[in-house]
């Protein structure tokens, strides 16, 4: 319920407006001295002119999701500006300091494309110094993979980067890693929240010690594009390298840092870049979206392959995280693989190079999310391989490293287009799967087949499973009451039956709860708890949907198989998995 209030500053400032308390509440806290006169001005000028801007900015504090903490652009405790993302970092430097008493903590700092990031980054490099931290700070943008890789390089207690991936120009990021070169996890996260939210702004240290702060550049560059090659590369013989032709797009991104380096070094010589997108913008100004997951993005490069007649084209985000890949089908025509397909190509070749290499024995792993296809663990199981499912993110990927040190990570992947290849980078990590996407392509291609062919004798060898995602923009304060409306209504209204085919198994992982629906028993998901609800089908189907822990927007996910008796009955098979799909979506009034 909305309060009518009489707001007066001491500036002579006057408004008559409808504003709930606790938000008043929140905007009063920032008109104070602890705050500049410019973020107390654009208050003041929202609040004449943009009375509902100014309650989304400040109606909640911004939270760790699944990639960190990501935000709109502006003033209030519901973006990002300088006061949210200090506060993060004292909250931060006190956990450091706490959890390393007896060291002098050490932090490397990198920053993608996007409006703000640089003088962003040397805010947090400030406040890190000012709380008597060792600060590394990217000289320039760099590609989120090279910042997990330089937080064990440099032997740093945490990194940061700041970026918000493949969101839209008006907004940004921040993601904590830790000094296993992971993002933030139990019971780090729950740490370092803990003693944000005991702050007050005023707590914050701003004024930075220089002598703290040390810039770095290509000395990380070149030991990290040494490192992507040597763990992207699976045997491709330089006469296959040089018969592909490969096209490729930064999206206007920090991929243009490291991508064609690594081509490069790692020996390919065919490489043609979309040079309309080759400058990193924060406005993505030739896009629509800088998302590798969307057709539109990638439309440039496809473009530019059929005129140089590329074998492959790749795309990757604004911070070099996801790829997207299309590649020839049987027709000769370029086609885009989603992030599954990808995912299961790259596992496949890593899990025969470990073969042929003698290498699996039995202490081995690979490891997907809850959402993604299942078709990867029937692909593992067939190599004698572990395959572990986790919570969406990679930040849950790169947890099982760190807690199974006894096992070898081979590699793993989500189906929102991100792998990580080995365990030398700890998150999803476009640069080193892009080279390990081309090596497959010479491979393929110098065998006689093709990067499209293989993924097709995959669906003959373990069934063939085809997934579809369907997206709800759900914005604002009304938009995310929206959101949790739709999971409690799913929650509470159990389905029974989906396109036909009776439910068997239902997860929640909020509640932890595994449910047999044909006998009513229940178990315990041993997770972390997640708003997550998962339906399994008597046919195999599977229908999953979750909030997105980093944009506005609810989820479904669903994944139908069936069996491909041979590459030839591909389009029909394949024709008849879409329109399952479809009509699953459509019976529960989504699309």
């Amino acid at each position: 319920m909305f309060t009518f209030v009489l707001i007066c500053y001491t500036t002579n400032y006057t408004y008559m407006i409808h504003i709930e308390p606790k938000i008043l509440d929140r905007i009063n806290a920032w008109l104070t001295p602890a705050f500049d006169e410019e973020t107390q001005k654009t208050i003041k000028d929202s609040i004449a002119n943009n009375p509902k801007d100014i309650q989304e900015s400040f109606y909640k504090d911004l939270e760790f999701g699944t990639g960190g903490m990501r935000g709109i652009m502006g003033v209030g405790t519901n973006r990002i500006n300088k006061y949210t993302l200090g506060k993060s970092t004292q909250g931060l430097s006190d956990y450091l300091h706490k959890s390393f008493p007896d060291e002098t903590p050490k932090a490397v700092i990198a920053y993608d494309c996007r409006h703000n990031s640089k003088s962003l980054a040397k805010l947090v490099a400030d406040v890190f110094s000012a709380n008597g931290i060792q600060v590394y700070l990217f000289e320039d943008l760099r590609a989120t993979p090279e910042l997990s890789f330089a937080v064990k390089h440099l032997n740093c207690h945490c990194g940061i980067v700041l970026t918000a991936s493949h969101n839209p120009p008006e907004y940004n990021g921040y993601k904590v890693y830790w000094q296993d070169g992971g993002q933030l996890v139990p019971p780090h996260d729950g740490g370092v929240i803990g003693l944000i939210n005991d702050l007050d702004y005023a707590d914050i240290k701003f004024e930075a010690n220089n002598d703290l702060i040390q810039y770095i550049g290509k000395d990380v560059d070149d030991v990290f594009i040494n490192a992507s090659v040597q763990n992207g590369s699976v045997g491709a013989t330089q006469a296959a390298k040089d018969d592909l032709t490969i096209v490729f797009t930064s999206l206007h991104g920090t991929s243009i840092t490291a991508v064609p380096e690594t081509l490069k070094r790692a020996g390919y010589k065919n490489v043609h870049i979309v040079k309309e997108q080759e400058v990193p913008d924060g406005d993505f100004p030739t896009v629509k979206s800088p998302n590798p997951e969307e057709p539109a993005a990638l439309k440039m490069a496809l473009e530019l392959a059929d005129k140089v007649n590329a074998d492959i084209v790749i795309g990757t985000d604004p911070d070099c995280d996801r790829l997207g890949v299309a590649v020839r089908n049987a027709d000769g025509e370029l086609q885009l693989l989603n992030g599954n397909q990808t995912m299961l190509m790259m596992t496949d070749f890593l899990l025969k190079q470990w073969k042929e290499e003698d290498r699996i024995k039995g202490k081995e792993f690979i490891a997907s999310t809850i959402v993604s296809t299942p078709m990867l663990t029937k692909l593992a199981t067939s190599y004698g391989v572990e395959s572990k499912i986790v919570l969406t993110g990679f930040k849950w990927i790169a947890k099982l490293i760190h807690d199974f040190p006894k096992l070898d990570f081979i590699g793993g992947g989500e189906e929102s287009f991100g792998f990580m290849v080995g365990d030398f980078v700890r998150d999803k990590d476009a640069v080193t799967s892009t080279l390990l996407a081309c090596e497959i392509a010479a491979i393929t291609k110098s065998n006689g087949s093709s990067f499209f062919n293989e993924l097709l004798q995959l669906y003959t060898e373990h069934g063939f499973y085809k997934e579809k995602l369907i997206s709800l923009t759900k914005k604002g304060i009304e938009g995310a009451e929206e959101i949790k409306q739709m999971m409690t209504d799913a929650r509470n209204n159990t389905l029974k039956v989906v396109n036909g085919s009776k439910v068997v198994k239902f997860e929640d992982y909020d509640l932890s709860i595994s449910k047999n629906m044909i006998t009513g028993e229940e178990s315990t998901i041993d997770v972390p708890k997640s708003n997550v609800l998962i339906y399994y089908t008597e046919d195999g189907s599977q229908v999953a949907l979750r909030p997105s822990g980093t944009e506005p927007k609810i989820k479904f996910y669903v994944s139908v198989n069936t069996e491909l008796k041979a590459v030839e009955d591909f389009k029909t098979t394949e024709a008849s998995l879409d329109a399952k799909a479809e009509d699953i979506l459509k019976s529960m009034n989504l699309i």
